[in-house]
C-alpha cells in the first residue's frame, strides 16, 4: 500500500521557497523563491541578497537614513534573482513560489519573463503603491496569483 501523508506539490515547492529564504544574509526581511515548470520540474531558485561580487560584509544593511546607504538601493530580490539563476531555457508558462508578494520591480521581471502564475505566502505589503502596481500590473496580463494556503503541517530538517 503507498504510502498517503506525503507532502502536496504546493508545500513541497513552498518549502523550497523558505528553505531558499534562509540564505539570505538581511537580519529583517528573507525572501525565498521557487520557479517550476507545468510538469513540476524545478528550473530556478532565489533568495533576496547582494548582487554577485558584491561582498555582503562590505555592503549596506540598513533599513534607514540616507537611501545610499541602506540595503534597498542594492540588494537583488528573490524573485529577480529566481529569474536571473535560470540558466537556460524559457520561463514562459511557468510558476513561482515566493514567500514575499511580488513588489512593481518584480512585477515587470516576473512579467517579461513569461512567468503565469505566482503563489505567494505573505502579503505583508497589501496596499502600499508598488504592491497595487503589481496586482494591476498581473491583472492587465493576465498572470494569476494566490495565497498559499497553510496545512499546519510541520516540516523540520535537522542538519
Amino acid at each position: 500500500m503507498k504510502r498517503t501523508d506525503y507532502i502536496t506539490w504546493d508545500e513541497y515547492f513552498m518549502g523550497i521557497a523558505l528553505l531558499s529564504a534562509q540564505r539570505s544574509k538581511d537580519s529583517n526581511t528573507q525572501v525565498g523563491a521557487c520557479i517550476v515548470n507545468c510538469e513540476n520540474k524545478i528550473l530556478s531558485l532565489g533568495y533576496n541578497g547582494m548582487p554577485i561580487g558584491c561582498n555582503d560584509d562590505d555592503m549596506p544593511w540598513e533599513r534607514s537614513g540616507n537611501p545610499v546607504d541602506t540595503k534597498y538601493m542594492y540588494v537583488c530580490h528573490a524573485e529577480l534573482n529566481a529569474i536571473l539563476n535560470r540558466s537556460s531555457g524559457s520561463l514562459d508558462g511557468a510558476k513561482l513560489y515566493v514567500t514575499l508578494f511580488p513588489c512593481n520591480e518584480c512585477a515587470k521581471a516576473i512579467i517579461q519573463s513569461g512567468i503565469r502564475e505566482i503563489v505567494y505566502l505573505s502579503d505583508k505589503y497589501c496596499g502600499n503603491d508598488d504592491n497595487i502596481a503589481s496586482k494591476k500590473m498581473f491583472d492587465i496580463v493576465g498572470v494569476k496569483y494566490r495565497q498559499y494556503e497553510t496545512t499546519g503541517r510541520k516540516l523540520e530538517i535537522e542538519l
